[in-house]
């Protein structure tokens, strides 16, 4: 198994930046830790609930590394995302238990005690044997996938494909804000809605929910690439995204949001970062048999299966997804969902536009770890 899961990615890759051929490192065994350390400090929780169910605590199992492709990161910073929220009160269990686990293999069915945190930037403690593409020492970030344990610890262990680089123009705090909110927005605008670099120069974009953290990340990763942005939002909230490049900006609360967009020339691409009954109407403003796309990153994936179970939550997602997806294929657009994707590959290209100035920082940050 190789780091970022092919020869032909990290290595290659690595090799290139550097100027140098990569050399396999030096034998590394998987010991985490100095010989007498098992436990760290972390904030966990042992049932579902409300903020009360938070619990700090300086004994939780120190992480291992199980496959040669993992590293351990120590943590100098971690923010909080709304998934964070959700997690606390059980949000996505049935789904996320099942990743965890999918074999049933645990001696105990249970997740607890669970960190949560997805975001982390920090230093490289250890290696595994597969990895060449880090060393001890180096500066990182990532997003840490939600069926993982999370960064609102002392060291926190991930695959070397989730990791990447950190920007140095960012310090560590700065870094811990964007990876979540950023993958979050590639994953919709390049990975599911097919924009990129070479695309988007003139695509007419509207982003429902800008004032977001994934909203304005979107605002900002579109107009780097040449795309002429709409940006829905609060009033308070419009000085900001204008100032992170959005051409256009409408508040919502203004009047009738529908009527106000149907006066604009119709869209290339729609961003929902809303949901709700914004599906109802926002499709009719693309423009048709064009290839056209709207994705929206509100969905009730992981709603069905809490409420149905596994199977039943997965055949009804299905059908839903693929119920809307021909309707509005039938009508000249693109229907698509959305989700978060981890992957280091990105966060690179993501550290590059914001090493070169062309994304901004400015999230609310939480420093976890000195």
């Amino acid at each position: 198994m190789l780091s970022r899961g092919a020869a032909s990615g990290w290595a290659l890759r690595g090799a290139a930046r550097a100027g140098v051929q990569q050399r396999p490192p030096p034998f590394r065994g998987f010991r985490a830790s100095p010989r007498m350390r098992s436990v760290m400090p972390s904030w966990v929780i042992d049932r579902y609930g409300r903020n009360d169910v938070l619990r700090f605590t300086r004994n939780m199992m120190f992480p291992i590394i199980h496959f040669p492709n993992e590293v351990i990161i120590k943590v100098h910073a971690a923010s909080l995302n709304p998934i964070d929220l959700s997690m606390r009160s059980g949000y996505g269990a049935t789904a996320l238990n099942m990743k965890r686990d999918p074999l049933k293999l645990k001696s105990q069915d249970t997740e607890f005690p669970l960190t949560l945190g997805r975001d982390v930037s920090g230093v490289v403690m250890e290696c595994g044997l597969s990895v060449s593409y880090f060393k001890p020492g180096d500066e990182v970030w990532a997003a840490i996938p939600p069926w993982k344990q999370g960064t609102l610890s002392e060291f926190v262990v991930a695959s070397g494909n989730e990791v990447s680089f950190k920007p140095k123009c960012l310090s560590h705090t700065e870094a811990a804000s964007l990876p979540y909110v950023g993958l979050t927005a590639w994953s919709a605008v390049n990975q599911v809605g097919g924009l990129n670099q070479s695309n988007c120069s003139g695509k007419r974009v509207l982003i429902l929910g800008a004032s977001g953290g994934v909203g304005t990340f979107a605002v900002q990763l579109v107009k780097a690439w040449g795309a002429h942005v709409t940006a829905v939002c609060s009033h308070d909230a419009s000085t900001l995204v204008k100032k992170l490049g959005a051409d256009d900006v409408i508040d919502y609360k203004s009047g009738n949001l529908e009527e106000q967009l149907k006066t604009l020339p119709l869209f290339d691409f729609i961003l929902d970062n809303v949901g709700g009954s914004t599906e109802k109407w926002a499709l009719d403003l693309l423009k048709k048999w064009s290839g056209a796309t709207y994705v929206t990153l509100v969905t009730p994936f992981l709603i069905n299966m809490d409420r149905l179970g596994v199977a039943d939550g997965m055949l009804q997602t299905g059908f839903t997804v693929g119920s809307k997806t021909v309707k509005h294929f039938l009508k000249g657009v693109h229907y698509r969902w959305a989700f978060f994707m981890a992957s280091g590959p990105s966060l690179d290209e993501i550290a590059e536009l914001v090493d070169s100035g062309k994304v901004y920082c400015y999230r609310m940050r939480v420093r976890v770890s000195s």
